[in-house]
Protein backbone atom coordinates (compact mmCIF):
# COMPACT_ATOMS: atom_id res chain seq x y z
CA UNK A 1 0.00 0.00 0.00
CA UNK A 2 1.44 3.31 -0.92
CA UNK A 3 1.19 6.36 1.04
CA UNK A 4 -1.58 8.03 -0.43
CA UNK A 5 -3.46 5.13 -0.47
CA UNK A 6 -2.79 4.93 3.41
CA UNK A 7 -4.28 8.09 3.60
CA UNK A 8 -7.25 7.54 1.97
CA UNK A 9 -7.67 3.98 4.34
CA UNK A 10 -7.06 6.39 7.75
CA UNK A 11 -9.25 9.25 6.51
CA UNK A 12 -12.16 6.56 6.16
CA UNK A 13 -11.03 4.92 8.95
CA UNK A 14 -11.48 8.02 10.97
CA UNK A 15 -15.24 9.00 9.22
CA UNK A 16 -16.29 5.67 9.75
CA UNK A 17 -15.33 6.08 13.70
CA UNK A 18 -16.92 9.80 13.61
CA UNK A 19 -20.64 8.03 12.47
CA UNK A 20 -19.83 5.60 15.19
CA UNK A 21 -19.30 7.70 17.72
CA UNK A 22 -22.83 10.05 16.69
CA UNK A 23 -24.84 6.58 16.19
CA UNK A 24 -23.42 5.46 19.98
CA UNK A 25 -24.29 8.40 21.39
CA UNK A 26 -28.11 9.01 19.68
CA UNK A 27 -28.59 5.10 21.07
CA UNK A 28 -27.37 6.19 24.47
CA UNK A 29 -30.05 8.71 24.23
CA UNK A 30 -32.80 6.83 22.71
CA UNK A 31 -31.76 4.39 25.86
CA UNK A 32 -32.30 7.07 28.39
CA UNK A 33 -35.30 8.33 26.94
CA UNK A 34 -37.00 4.82 27.35
CA UNK A 35 -36.21 4.84 30.68
CA UNK A 36 -37.60 8.61 31.28
CA UNK A 37 -40.64 7.21 29.35
CA UNK A 38 -40.71 4.25 32.12
CA UNK A 39 -40.40 6.46 34.94
CA UNK A 40 -42.87 8.73 33.95
CA UNK A 41 -45.43 5.83 33.56
CA UNK A 42 -44.72 4.85 37.34
CA UNK A 43 -45.31 8.54 38.18
CA UNK A 44 -48.47 10.94 39.64
CA UNK A 45 -50.83 11.41 36.71
CA UNK A 46 -51.96 14.57 35.88
CA UNK A 47 -51.43 17.34 33.44
CA UNK A 48 -47.78 17.59 34.59
CA UNK A 49 -47.52 13.93 33.87
CA UNK A 50 -48.77 14.42 30.87
CA UNK A 51 -46.50 17.13 29.42
CA UNK A 52 -43.13 15.01 30.41
CA UNK A 53 -44.47 12.44 28.83
CA UNK A 54 -45.33 14.73 25.22
CA UNK A 55 -41.86 15.97 26.08
CA UNK A 56 -39.80 12.48 26.15
CA UNK A 57 -42.13 11.51 23.20
CA UNK A 58 -40.58 14.66 21.37
CA UNK A 59 -37.33 14.23 22.33
CA UNK A 60 -37.68 10.43 21.15
CA UNK A 61 -38.24 11.60 17.62
CA UNK A 62 -36.05 13.82 17.46
CA UNK A 63 -33.30 10.57 18.29
CA UNK A 64 -35.13 8.75 15.54
CA UNK A 65 -34.75 11.19 12.89
CA UNK A 66 -30.82 11.58 14.04
CA UNK A 67 -30.86 8.06 14.05
CA UNK A 68 -32.16 7.79 10.04
CA UNK A 69 -29.67 10.44 9.30
CA UNK A 70 -26.58 8.80 10.60
CA UNK A 71 -27.98 5.61 8.49
CA UNK A 72 -27.72 7.41 5.40
CA UNK A 73 -24.15 8.71 6.12
CA UNK A 74 -23.46 4.86 7.04
CA UNK A 75 -24.90 3.72 3.50
CA UNK A 76 -22.96 6.64 1.64
CA UNK A 77 -20.01 5.50 3.12
CA UNK A 78 -20.02 2.07 2.40
CA UNK A 79 -20.53 2.88 -1.11
CA UNK A 80 -16.69 4.59 -1.10
CA UNK A 81 -13.99 2.36 -2.41
CA UNK A 82 -10.66 3.28 -0.78
CA UNK A 83 -8.52 1.28 -2.92
CA UNK A 84 -9.93 2.61 -6.18
CA UNK A 85 -7.67 5.43 -7.70
CA UNK A 86 -8.76 8.35 -10.01
CA UNK A 87 -7.36 11.44 -11.37
CA UNK A 88 -11.12 12.86 -11.51
CA UNK A 89 -12.40 14.08 -8.37
CA UNK A 90 -15.16 11.94 -6.98
CA UNK A 91 -16.69 10.55 -3.45
CA UNK A 92 -13.89 9.06 -1.93
CA UNK A 93 -10.78 11.16 -3.19
CA UNK A 94 -8.36 12.57 -1.46
CA UNK A 95 -7.89 16.32 -2.67
CA UNK A 96 -4.43 18.84 -1.84
CA UNK A 97 -4.42 21.99 -2.80
CA UNK A 98 -2.76 25.18 -2.77
CA UNK A 99 -5.77 26.29 0.36
CA UNK A 100 -6.77 23.09 2.01
CA UNK A 101 -6.68 19.51 1.75
CA UNK A 102 -10.23 17.45 1.51
CA UNK A 103 -11.72 14.36 1.81
CA UNK A 104 -14.87 13.74 -0.13
CA UNK A 105 -17.14 11.77 1.94
CA UNK A 106 -19.36 12.99 4.74
CA UNK A 107 -19.31 15.67 6.86
CA UNK A 108 -17.17 15.07 9.42
CA UNK A 109 -15.26 17.79 10.05
CA UNK A 110 -11.53 18.64 10.34
CA UNK A 111 -8.88 14.97 10.72
CA UNK A 112 -5.06 15.08 10.82
CA UNK A 113 -2.91 12.38 9.62
CA UNK A 114 0.82 12.86 9.68
CA UNK A 115 0.75 16.51 10.84
CA UNK A 116 -1.67 17.27 7.61
CA UNK A 117 -5.19 18.32 8.34
CA UNK A 118 -7.89 17.35 5.91
CA UNK A 119 -11.38 18.42 5.78
CA UNK A 120 -13.61 15.53 5.67
CA UNK A 121 -16.70 17.44 3.31
CA UNK A 122 -19.75 15.82 2.36
CA UNK A 123 -20.49 15.62 -2.21
CA UNK A 124 -23.34 18.03 -1.26
CA UNK A 125 -21.26 20.84 0.41
CA UNK A 126 -20.43 24.04 -1.49
CA UNK A 127 -16.64 23.29 -2.05
CA UNK A 128 -17.12 19.87 -2.86
CA UNK A 129 -19.43 20.94 -5.49
CA UNK A 130 -16.46 23.30 -6.81
CA UNK A 131 -13.80 20.55 -6.94
CA UNK A 132 -15.88 17.33 -8.39
CA UNK A 133 -15.01 16.22 -11.98
CA UNK A 134 -11.81 18.55 -11.38
CA UNK A 135 -8.35 16.89 -11.82
CA UNK A 136 -4.75 17.95 -10.61
CA UNK A 137 -3.59 21.65 -12.10
CA UNK A 138 -7.27 22.67 -12.02
CA UNK A 139 -7.99 25.73 -10.71
CA UNK A 140 -10.62 26.80 -8.02
CA UNK A 141 -12.33 30.09 -6.88
CA UNK A 142 -14.40 29.86 -3.81
CA UNK A 143 -15.20 33.29 -1.68
CA UNK A 144 -13.12 35.32 -3.14
CA UNK A 145 -10.13 32.79 -2.87
CA UNK A 146 -8.09 31.33 -5.67
CA UNK A 147 -6.91 28.18 -5.66
CA UNK A 148 -5.03 25.17 -7.00
CA UNK A 149 -5.71 21.48 -6.77
CA UNK A 150 -1.93 19.62 -6.92
CA UNK A 151 -2.76 16.21 -6.25
CA UNK A 152 -5.55 13.93 -6.31
CA UNK A 153 -6.11 10.14 -5.14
Amino acid sequence: MNKLENIKQVLYNKCVQFTKNRLDTINKTIEELQESLTSETKSSAGDKHETGRAMVHLEREKAGEQLAEIQKVNHLLAKIRTEKTSNVIGLGSVVFTTNANYYIAISAGELEFNDQKFYAIAANTPIAQLVLGKKTGDQIKFRNQEFTITNVN
